[in-house]
């Protein structure tokens, strides 16, 4: 009784089993390949269920997502042929998973090296025509549009679409960057002696246009000191004129009483004149006679 019962049991479980290994769902990330007996069937699978014939077909899904190829920094003579490090990155995604399949086998780092094969000799051909100045500044945008453009048409052979092609950085192996430097610090040096030399000479005009102008205020205020002493001495003069014209007595007087405080202002000087010299006329009387 309990053998015959589990008889249908036993038949759902196989039937399960069955529709199983029938069944397989593809996602809108996968891409997927159905075999039979190991030859290719079929690859236009749109996101969903689907079946297949258990142990006659079975299905291999790939990533239809972007995919990055990080590639090895590689060493590429520009057109002075100078070595420069370029490390690059492709980004890349499945776009005809049979040709992918029959040209990669399915496996992804086959797929990456013939990538970075493609991508390397691009970038090769690419730096052979530009200096070192022209792919560090000025056209590193250009040299990925090109590669991006030539490596999508050769990419459609392997079934693969290339979305970018990316440089990451641009070096200078140590030998040349030792001599960049040496050629950097050199002009650098070379355009501080000339700023140097430049700022000495203009040092120098200033400086002798301050001397030229320090020398004219000075001669200018000289003149001018000696025109006001000139008429000074000659209004004195005329004081000392008019003075002594209206009473040439009292100014005779008056000078030589000054000539003698002046004079025997130190009682140690000793003094030999004539008692009788017009000096001391004035000693006789107020008159100077």
């Amino acid at each position: 009784m309990n053998r015959i019962s589990m008889v249908p049991v036993i038949g759902i479980l196989v039937l399960a089993w069955l529709v199983f290994l029938s069944v397989f769902t593809v996602n809108e990330r996968e891409l997927a390949i159905k075999f039979r007996l190991g030859e290719f069937e079929r690859a236009d699978y749109a996101p969903g269920l689907h079946f297949k014939i258990p142990v006659i077909n079975n299905v291999r899904k790939f990533d239809a997502r972007v995919m990055t190829l990080d590639m090895e920094p590689a060493r590429f003579l520009t057109l002075e042929k100078k070595n420069v490090i370029v490390d690059a990155f492709v980004k890349w995604r499945i776009k005809d998973v049979t040709a992918f399949y029959r040209t990669t086998g399915g496996d992804e780092m086959r797929a990456n090296q013939r990538l970075s094969q493609v991508v390397v000799e691009g970038l090769r051909n690419e730096f052979g025509k530009r200096t070192i100045q022209e792919t560090i500044s000025g056209e590193r945008a250009q040299i990925m549009s090109i590669i991006t453009e030539q490596f999508a048409e050769q990419a459609k052979q392997f079934g693969i679409q290339v979305v970018d092609v990316r440089i990451k950085r641009i070096e200078l192996p140590p030998e040349v960057s030792s001599s960049v430097y040496q050629r950097m610090e050199a002009e650098r040096a070379r355009v501080a002696k000339d700023l140097r030399s430049r700022g000495a000479e203009a040092a120098e005009r200033i400086r002798a246009d301050a001397d030229r102008q320090r020398t004219v205020l000075l001669a200018e205020a000289y003149r001018d000191a000696e025109r006001t002493r000139g008429e000074g001495d000659g209004r004195a003069a005329e004081i000392y004129a008019k003075a002594f014209g209206r009473n040439e007595d009292f100014y005779k007087l008056y000078r030589s009483l000054d000539a003698y405080k002046n004079v025997f202002s130190n009682q140690n000087d000793v003094l030999v004149v004539d008692p009788g010299s017009e000096f001391f006329q004035f000693f006789k009387n107020a008159q100077g006679r």
